[in-house]
């Protein structure tokens, strides 16, 4: 892989770079959280130092989410692999199935490193799903290719609780050894990789509604009229979801993004006491063993959550595109940093726009004193986007310096 010294022109055509496919290394590293009711499984990976530990020579993104005002905004994409890039949809074609292509390592990695090969941002984020780690607490699920996820099986009483356990992660190593591969492959180009996970309670959503849904309603009452039911499920699922995390830091990732992707369906005070707790719990457990990794939650919908969401513990608040980043920069205390948050559709504009949006992002970010910033997307990258667009976008966030605004 060529070094971040001999990148690519970000200007030029080079999507149709991929990346070989690689052979898995395996050596032994264990992973477990306190507050689970018993072990979990130990898969094998290949040992790697501590994920974070603060220093200058740390990846430029690595020490903004930390919250530390960098020479620029560091710049990656929610959705940043997918199905706007041509290399990704002939792939595809020859592995139809998503769960394939996100549960085999191998495959794993060729995508998660296809739009670093062609535009070099500043984060790589692992190509997965956030229900990937359903099955390995007993909730299967399939992806149907008209409406997306769908679970046979959903809780909805008590007794429907028998069927989760707690996390066995052998039944995720394929995450662990694509992250271990990856950051084999990006030491030393300046590249930070991040992994991520669903928040409990935007894990509970498909549990209980069983299915994507528009109003979240099945859910929505429960918190209503069954809070204790719901409670006890997001609590268990929060212990679940630090495990993996855990597991996905000692397997390689450097910054964890934590996804309460519909926390925003609900409304403040039943954010605050539904989802709230169990994001929390998640935070303090993953904490508790890598108190140096920085954690972004990122809920879609947050411009009622954001003083909410940066009193979780969480070091980084990912904005969407409905905050101006001025005014999330006068909300949020200064010890946290953001991310975000130009509005995906402003990448089907011209090059002019694109490098305006970049710019005000930027510097609206630091309106309200200097703090760490990473630069994204309000929401993921849109099928269709141009990925000329694309490469704009971060050519214009690497030549944005803050003292040169």
């Amino acid at each position: 892989m060529s070094s971040m010294s001999s990148r690519v022109n970000l200007r030029s055509s080079s999507r149709t770079l991929l990346h070989p496919r690689m052979r898995i290394r395996s050596a032994r590293c264990s992973s477990s959280v306190s507050g689970s009711s018993s072990s979990s499984s130990t898969v094998s990976l290949t040992s790697r130092p501590p994920a974070s530990t603060a220093s200058v020579d740390d990846p430029i993104l690595l020490r903004a989410a930390r919250g530390e005002r960098t020479e620029r905004a560091p710049a990656w994409m929610m959705r940043q692999a997918g199905r706007y890039q041509a290399v990704y949809r002939k792939l595809a074609e020859k592995h139809p199935s998503f769960r394939e292509r996100s549960e085999t390592p191998e495959l794993i990695v060729e995508i998660t490193l296809q739009p670093f090969e062609s535009f070099r941002p500043d984060g790589v984020i692992l190509f997965s799903d956030i229900l990937t780690p359903l099955p390995a607490v007993g909730i299967p699920f399939e992806i149907d290719n008209e409406v997306g996820p769908v679970l046979e099986k959903t809780i909805r009483s008590k007794d429907d609780m028998s069927m989760m356990h707690d996390i066995d992660l052998s039944k995720v190593s394929f995450t662990g050894e694509a992250l271990t591969t990856l950051r084999g492959h990006l030491d030393g180009t300046g590249a930070t990789l991040l992994g991520f996970v669903g928040s409990p309670f935007t894990l509970g959503t498909y549990i209980v509604e069983g299915q994507t849904s528009r109003l979240y309603k099945t859910v929505k009452t429960m918190a209503l009229t069954e809070p204790t039911l719901l409670l006890d499920m997001l609590d268990k699922l929060a212990v679940a979801v630090a495990e993996y995390a855990c597991f996905q830091i000692e397997a390689g990732a450097q910054v964890i993004q934590i996804f309460d992707s519909w926390g925003g369906q609900l409304p403040p005070t039943m954010w605050e006491s539904i989802s709230k707790p169990s994001i929390v719990k998640t935070i303090n457990l993953i904490k508790e063993k890598h108190p140096d990794v920085p954690l972004t939650l990122y809920a879609n919908g947050s411009g009622g959550l954001l003083e909410r969401i940066a009193s979780t513990g969480v070091n980084c608040v990912g904005v969407d595109w409905t905050v101006d980043m001025a005014d999330a920069a006068k909300r949020l205390p200064a010890d946290k940093a953001m991310q975000g948050n130009v509005d995906p559709v402003v990448l089907f504009a011209d090059e002019n726009s694109i490098e305006a949006a970049v710019k005000d992002c930027v510097k609206k970010a630091q309106s309200n004193g200097p703090r760490g910033h990473v630069l994204n997307l309000g929401h993921g990258v849109i099928v269709g986007t141009p990925e000329e667009a694309v490469a704009t976008f971060f050519a214009a966030s690497k030549e944005t310096f803050y003292d040169k605004m």
